[in-house]
């Protein structure tokens, strides 16, 4: 979809849900809520990510991880209002793949992600202007999906590419068929792991400091196959090493499954990792009883123990945070974003400028390609 500016979130009043909404009882909005979603019909589509509050998933006509929630919002042309219950790039993304006569609308615009903030374009055309000076040959960006919009479009004017947690071995792959050298961002964690996984040893990774515009590494510097970018997610931070074994120790037969914005050393300790929809897929196919701990953001860690009641389910930290900007959509919220469509215009729907969507679809289109 084609606009002419970017509608980024702030802390205006604005933003902030309307006090009637706050009076009403859960029942009513369900029942409201219910009502709206009847009169739009097919008119309006509702997505919700995994990480979503219970509370929301009952609306949703899908539920997935990023890639698979990116593919439905490409893959429908007929609503013409697409609500994204997540966070703010999720609906940046949708926006960008759906036609000009849909509109895409974040319940709360201040839903945003601290990982994608990790990395401004500011910082990443400092950091290209000190990779293009120490390296001849192309350093190639390679962006996680939990990025800005224009973040996704620099990737896109440099030849780069986005993944998600789904695809990202099989993306990082072919772009080493082709290339030596990348840089990946945000999130280190997801890169190291991805890159270990295809073969490349630690001793060729190097981290890149975005607040101090430098890189840290050890030994040759054109050794390096991976550019790590300083970033990571505050849920997954929360499960360790020491957790698992103490797990372990007390229940024979654990199998631990994990989320790949884990430290590399969780991801080591687990029997597995995985996308959202990994993790979920291996737990559904798994034998009635099987003992598992997921190391993943308990929202849904939770729904999970719901969804598969004769598994043996838990949390390796069950006092994690789950992440709080996806917390931050409530029933109130959605209501809320409903009737703003319904009377229109609503403060609640994101674009994304015509330039930056043009460069940013470059690394979609290249995600997406078989």
């Amino acid at each position: 979809m084609m606009h002419t500016e970017t509608v980024k979130p702030t802390f205006d009043k604005t933003n902030i849900i309307p006090e009637r909404y706050l009076h009403l009882s859960d029942g009513e909005m369900i029942r409201k809520i219910y009502e709206k979603k009847r009169q739009f019909g097919d008119d309006l589509l509702i997505l919700a990510h995994h990480y979503q509050k219970n509370e929301i998933i009952p609306f949703a006509d899908y539920v997935g991880d990023s890639l698979q929630l990116a593919k439905e919002a490409a893959a429908n042309q007929s609503a013409k209002h697409i609500i994204f219950c997540g966070v703010h790039f999720m609906a940046e993304t949708a926006d960008m793949l759906t036609t000009d006569d849909q509109k895409v609308y974040l319940p709360d615009a201040l839903a945003g992600c601290s990982m994608a903030d990790m990395a401004n374009l500011e910082q990443l055309e400092q950091a290209w202007q000190v990779l293009e000076a120490t390296y001849d040959q192309p350093v190639i960006p390679v962006t996680y999906i939990n990025s800005t919009a224009a973040v996704k479009a620099f990737v896109g004017n440099h030849d780069g590419v986005i993944v998600t947690s789904s695809n990202a071995e099989t993306i990082l792959k072919r772009v080493f068929d082709k290339h030596q050298r990348v840089l990946f961002l945000p999130d280190q964690h997801l890169g190291r792991n991805t890159a270990f996984q295809l073969g490349i040893p630690l001793e060729q990774m190097a981290v890149w400091h975005p607040k101090q515009n430098r890189l840290e590494a050890q030994g040759d510097l054109q050794s390096l196959q991976v550019i790590l970018w300083q970033g990571r997610c505050c849920v997954h931070q929360q499960y360790t090493v020491d957790q698992i074994a103490t797990l372990r120790s007390q229940i024979p037969g654990l199998k631990v499954i994990v989320h790949p914005e884990c430290p590399i050393e969780v991801v080591q300790a687990a029997d597995d990792y995985g996308s959202t929809k990994k993790i979920i897929d291996e737990v559904a196919a798994s034998p009635e009883g099987t003992k598992w701990a997921i190391g993943t953001d308990n929202n849904l860690v939770n729904r999970m123990i719901q969804t598969f009641p004769n598994h043996d389910i838990r949390s390796i930290n069950t006092s994690a945070f789950s992440c709080i900007t996806m917390n931050r959509i409530r029933l109130a919220h959605l209501l809320w974003t409903l009737e703003e469509i319904e009377q229109g215009p609503t403060i609640q729907q994101i674009t994304v400028d015509q330039a930056t969507q043009i460069n940013s679809l470059k690394a979609l289109d290249r995600m997406l390609a078989k």
